[in-house]
């Protein structure tokens, strides 16, 4: 096996990583959304219906069969569908831009899921054509390397989407921090959709030139003769039949369960509490550094024969890190000032243990990517890498959306200290217990239950976490046993 050289592929990495950026505004700010909802009040499980925006990245194997079948040789096999859905998003963000004020104002969650599900869709069928080319484009010993322009571009690109646009939104953030003294003022310096506007045309234009500029060389140990759709489902359907393929599934599908309450719900419990979604967003900061710099130093260790090994030393640490993420929640309270903000040594501690956090994250994110480039076929290399990326994402959505449904139903509220006795379960119980002269007080946070860690302790969901990690590091040890095909 040829040593790998980044120097040699070092324009089409950074092609690569630069489409990936792309691909990651979207996601930054559909992960913002959640945010701005939950500062009006809505509730988890609303979120839980708007967590199916981002669930198309679980659903692109449906199509992704027709994204390697049908292209345009002339055009290029990924240039096909990465020009034209690059261009749709930025109409779509054109579109939506002058609009999108007045549809979160609506509150009408399915529709406002149904919007950013779309914006979502495009942006998983850029995917589906990027991974597939980065099999072909980047040499063959450099092909570990995809996982790592995946982490970086997203990484950058979720960046500028989140906390960028997070920061620059906030009011209070620009008066503090960007605006001179005298020029405060109710609205930040970057508008929902003014955003929206300024990428679309970034879409536009940059697209435009990767159109013209770069060109498409011959797919290695590929077939000129196109394969129809129903012989790429059919494809799809022989690499089901594998039983290595099937362990793998099944492993993806499950080893992201313990993670769920921890991933999906600490940053709302936190905006919940009252810190400010500007903070939290910045918090990212301090960390973008590495989190992109973290994707090159493992990509060191996954891009061998066995980058599984990786993976299996990181999980338990992952594991365990729930907990730790559960305590800081639960004492977030106790750090809040009369003034209701919190210290400075608050939100240090918290950079601190997210930090710690996405070594763990990063380090199982690049190794399964990484192992799934290496087993690809690429004949079929946008199907057979988007059938992987998509149960993994799918292992991890399907646990979270279920998690932010059952925190609502898990919680119990009572009124206290008022002159009226209720459960506060919904809204118009909320107000007579406030204009009754009381409070509604949580006595069972169902998000502690979840993670798990409640007054009473959840031992047994804890010894599912523990066993459930047990099958996933024999699982991981069995991967890299085997052939990488």
């Amino acid at each position: 096996m040829t040593k790998a050289n980044f120097r040699k592929d070092l324009g089409n990495i950074f092609l690569l990583v630069f489409l990936y950026v792309l691909q990651g505004i979207p996601l930054g700010l559909i992960a913002s959304i959640p945010m701005i909802l939950q500062n009006r009040s809505v509730s988890y499980k609303e979120q839980a219906k708007f967590s199916f925006a981002i669930w198309p990245f679980s659903l692109k194997l449906f199509w992704a069969p027709i994204v390697d079948a049908l292209y345009s040789s002339r055009m290029g096999r990924r240039k096909t569908w990465l020009v034209p859905m690059q261009y749709l998003i930025g109409i779509f963000m054109l579109t939506l831009s002058p609009r999108v004020n007045e549809l979160l104002d609506t509150g009408n969650i399915g529709l406002i899921t149904g919007v950013f599900f779309m914006l979502n869709f495009l942006a998983a069928t850029q995917d589906i054509a990027v991974d597939g080319w980065a099999l072909t484009m980047l040499r063959k010993e450099n092909v570990g390397y995809a996982s790592t322009c995946n982490s970086v571009g997203q990484t950058a690109g979720y960046f500028l989407g989140f906390v960028v646009f997070l920061a620059l939104e906030s009011a209070d953030f620009c008066n503090n921090y960007l605006r001179s003294a005298g020029e405060s003022q109710t609205y930040g310096m970057v508008t929902l959709p003014g955003f929206l506007n300024f990428w679309a045309w970034v879409f536009i234009a940059t697209t435009t030139l990767v159109w013209i500029m770069k060109r498409e060389k011959p797919e290695r140990g590929v077939s000129s003769e196109k394969i129809d759709v129903i012989s790429s489902y059919k494809g799809l359907w022989q690499i089901l039949q594998l039983p290595n393929i099937r362990l793998t599934l099944v492993f993806l599908l499950s080893c992201k369960i313990a993670f769920a309450a921890a991933d999906s719900v600490t940053g709302l419990k936190f905006v919940e509490m009252g810190v400010p979604k500007d903070r939290l967003a910045l918090l990212a900061i301090p960390m973008t550094p590495l989190q992109i710099l973290l994707p090159v130093i493992i990509s060191r260790y996954t891009a061998g024969p066995n980058p599984m090994n990786v993976f299996i030393k990181a999980y338990p640490f992952r594991l365990v890190y729930g907990l730790v993420f559960a305590l800081v929640v639960y004492f977030t309270p106790s750090f809040k000032l009369a003034d209701g903000t919190f210290p400075f040594i608050y939100y240090a501690g918290i950079v601190v243990i997210y930090a710690i956090h996405q070594v763990a994250v990063y380090s199982m994110f690049v190794a399964v990517m990484a192992f799934f480039a290496q087993v690809s076929d690429p004949t079929v290399g946008g199907t057979y890498m988007t059938l992987l990326n998509t149960v993994c994402n799918m292992g991890g959505n399907w646990p979270s959306t279920l998690v932010l449904w059952l925190v609502d139903p898990l919680t119990s509220k009572s009124c206290t200290g008022g002159t009226v006795s209720n459960d506060c379960s919904s809204t118009d119980l909320k107000e007579e217990c406030t204009k009754a002269g009381g409070k509604c007080s949580v006595d069972v946070d169902g998000y502690y239950i979840m993670i798990p860690l409640n007054h009473h302790g959840s031992l047994i969901v804890l010894g599912y976490f523990i066993l459930n990690a047990g099958i996933v590091t024999i699982t991981c040890f069995w991967f890299d046993e085997q052939t990488t095909h």
